[in-house]
């Protein structure tokens, strides 16, 4: 098989903060997998959990630039033999990511089925997509709020919280996002920015606001105060930042209530399937989440919605050039069309 890659930078329409910083702007790459005149589309999006820890576009290319003549003596259905050697090689996972979601584009395009037929699953099953309010004043919040209902008929409001200026500062943003929208459910990721004795007070209240979970109460390397606060909160407690793959599922199963799962955290489709596979066995809810991802990573991820109880995957509608189209959008929902494969087109493709 022949692999090819480019950079592409995604702009967003509104800035986005969370606890660890403001991002307008990311450099994506786009991966192409070749074979018997099939092609097969894959993304791969840095991110960090840890500032400072995470890899640029730049540094992913390089490490892609090494691996290209590696895998490519491989045929894209030995999707096994090809997911050993990016371990064995310890490959950043948004690299991961991009090759197997290529492979199985390329699969379903091979077949002439889109995946979730593959899979026999039913599309009509994907819950609606949260949208994204970042950390910024009560006035910008509902602005953003408000920009959000005019653009889309939003079922759910995910809200950033873990402001640096306290948790009075997160009850008073959430308080106008309320009372501007009294009746919308909402959830809460304070992005690891609390302790334990805020996430315990912030629980308690946030119980009173409609919200149905809190997302990554503490910072990666504080999982310990997570059984603390499971006995304490009355909402569910989700990770996200603390659980990359299934081996982490099982680390910290006994003190949550639910997973996020990353499309670029999982290194791709084959290791998110058994992510829902243990998740599942550990009765724990499944959600799913994206970084400044396009249309193609999302669509990839929305694939294996039917699974998943609650959706994030909103970064692609935040995207003032997304140069994919793919999964569409109709009354708060993220819908799939019966193209092969992913269903993902290049957007100046007819």
């Amino acid at each position: 098989m022949r692999v090819t890659f480019d950079l592409f930078t995604v702009h967003k329409r509104f800035a986005l903060t969370i606890s660890r910083g403001t991002y307008t702007e990311n450099t994506n790459i786009g991966l192409k997998i070749e074979s018997e005149g099939v092609e097969g589309l894959g993304e791969a999006t840095p991110f960090s959990v840890v500032n400072g820890k995470e890899k640029n576009s730049e540094q992913l290319q390089q490490e892609l630039e090494k691996l290209i003549p590696i895998i490519e003596p491989f045929h894209p259905l030995e999707n096994q033999e090809i997911e050993g050697i990016l371990k064995q090689n310890n490959v950043s996972s948004s690299l991961r990511a991009a090759i197997d979601t290529a492979l199985y584009d390329w699969l379903g395009k091979k077949v002439n089925l889109p995946l979730w037929k593959i899979w026999g699953l039913n599309r009509n099953r994907i819950p609606p997509t949260s949208v994204t309010i970042g950390i910024s004043s009560p006035e910008k919040a509902v602005e953003r709020v408000r920009n959000w209902l005019n653009f889309m008929d939003a079922k759910v409001l995910k809200i950033k919280l873990g402001s640096p200026d306290g948790i009075e500062a997160d009850k008073a943003m959430l308080l106008a996002i309320r009372q501007e929208c009294p009746n919308l459910p909402l959830t809460v990721d304070a992005n690891g920015g609390w302790n334990l004795k805020e996430a315990i007070l912030m629980s308690e209240w946030l119980a009173t606001q409609n919200v149905k979970y809190i997302e990554q109460p503490f910072a990666v390397g504080e999982e310990s105060n997570l059984p603390q606060l499971y006995q304490r909160s009355p909402l569910p407690i989700f990770i996200d930042e603390s659980c990359f793959n299934s081996e982490d599922i099982i680390t910290y199963s006994p003190s949550i209530h639910g997973i996020n799962i990353k499309l670029m955290k999982a290194g791709g489709l084959s290791e998110v399937m058994r992510m829902i596979a243990i998740a599942k066995a550990c009765k724990l809810q499944i959600m799913y989440g994206c970084y400044s991802d396009s249309s193609l990573a999302n669509t990839a991820l929305c694939h294996l919605a039917p699974y998943a109880d609650y959706l994030d995957l909103d970064s692609h509608l935040n995207l003032i050039d997304d140069p994919f189209q793919g999964v569409s959008l109709e009354r708060g929902r993220l819908v799939l069309n019966n193209l092969p494969g992913l269903g993902v087109k290049y957007r100046n493709e007819t």
